[in-house]
């Protein structure tokens, strides 16, 4: 018989002992498995064309501009209908990426690898702030800087890892969140401690000066810069919880801004899915909830592993950007032990006595309690190239853990440990 919670304290042994490391910036086709000809990766479960949202449609044309396969929108859309351009979940090469997360051959990715348990993942380049393809934007100004970004500062943070030796993802974010950060909406020290491990090898490595400044500036002003590695190291962690017999820990959370879904360590690459909520939050100046695209992003991956919405107790000032009060984020975090099979050992939180932050996400106390899992998230316009127009919480909807949970009680005769 299997046991359950054996299972589940080795899946989430798994996850918090991986050792995640930013070794390199590599073109996707290069790294990435099955990334090559006319195929594009987007964020969240899979799904086709004519399902997909406004941010991730305009998304989709962008990086089929930016790739040389269409010179204009209505090309680009024609290919995508048409079935020309393939479509798949980053997800299932390994990827991730914030928002639309759409990831051509052509661009560059974070590589980090798992030193404790030799996986490897992938993540594109954050953009910053403003129009920016991952919101949908598609515009000559969004292209010149994803061709300034790929040719020429990708180079540069190449050369400046490998000549640093590689950064330690997990040690970073343990220090951000003692610094006021909870890695997935506030990334603002964990921002600027990357920018401190990089500068030093920038202008060695790069062909100028000038060039060594614009990258250093460029991550500088961009507060979610160490976003994207912190989310494949999150994808790296999670992954390394994958696929063990009898587990019921969520190893998958995310959404393509159609479907939340989730996968479940036991249960192999199967998705579950669900409507994906619009957040509540805060939104800009002239935008209201009726603007909002429901929730999308990869960037759950922080949650799924433990931090984000799951450590908001050790950034109380999220808050000011996300909606609510400095006791809320404490809350938030609290709630998550309950629906959790353990507390990081390398993530602690000093505002509960250093506490590790809760890890492992149980599919039968989901269920069992009726709490969803908790996350922190950005929120898109509903037409493409608008982009962010607000930040909130949202939770999956609960029938995602109910389907998942019967589909383990099917395989397993039981659901209980």
């Amino acid at each position: 018989m299997i046991d359950v919670e054996s299972a589940n304290r080795a899946a989430v042994e798994r996850m918090t002992s991986s050792r995640p490391m930013l070794i390199g910036v590599e073109k996707a086709s290069s790294v990435v498995p099955g990334l090559s000809g006319r195929v594009l990766l987007h964020a969240g479960p899979p799904l086709p064309w004519a399902r997909m949202s406004g941010p991730l449609r305009g998304a989709i044309i962008g990086a089929a501009i930016y790739e040389g396969w269409a010179k204009d929108a209505a090309e680009a859309a024609s290919l995508a209908e048409r079935g020309e351009i393939a479509f798949d979940s980053c997800h299932h090469h390994g990827a991730v990426g914030p928002m639309a997360g759409v990831i051509s051959p052509s661009m560059a990715v974070y590589v980090v690898e798992d030193r404790a348990h030799g996986g490897r993942s992938f993540s594109n380049l954050n953009e910053g702030y403003g129009k920016v393809l991952r919101y949908g934007a598609y515009s000559s100004e969004v292209l010149e800087r994803l061709r300034w970004m790929n040719e020429t500062m990708a180079p540069v943070l190449a050369a400046a890892l490998d000549r640093a030796g590689g950064i330690d993802v997990k040690a970073l974010v343990a220090e951000a969140l003692h610094m006021g950060d909870e890695g997935h909406n506030r990334n603002k020290a964990g921002s600027l401690l990357y920018l401190k491990l990089l500068a030093p090898h920038l202008g060695p490595v790069s062909p100028g000066a000038a060039v060594a400044a614009e990258v250093a500036r460029f991550i500088g002003d961009n507060a979610l810069s160490v976003l994207n590695p912190v989310m494949a190291a999150c994808k790296a962690m999670a992954d390394a919880a994958h696929g063990v017999e009898g587990s019921t820990l969520v190893s998958t959370m995310a959404r393509n801004g159609t479907d939340f879904g989730i996968r479940v360590s036991g249960l192999g690459g199967r998705w579950f899915t669900g409507p994906s909520a619009v957040p509540e939050g805060l939104y800009f100046a002239g935008f209201s909830g009726a603007d909002a695209n429901p929730d999308i992003g990869d960037s759950t991956i922080t949650e799924t592993a433990g931090i984000g919405a799951f450590a908001m107790a050790a950034a109380p000032a999220i808050v000011t950007f996300v909606g609510g009060r400095s006791a809320d984020a404490r809350a938030a975090t609290l709630e998550m032990y309950e629906i959790t099979v353990a507390e990081h050992p390398s993530f602690t939180i000093p505002a509960l006595g250093f506490r590790g932050t809760p890890v492992g996400i149980d599919l039968r106390k989901v269920v069992e309690l009726g709490v969803t899992p908790r996350v922190n998230t950005g929120i898109a316009h509903r037409e493409a190239g608008v982009g962010q127009i607000g930040a909130g919480l949202v939770r999956p909807p609960i029938e995602l853990f109910e389907q998942a949970l019967e589909a383990f009680a099917e395989r397993y005769g039981f659901a209980g440990g």
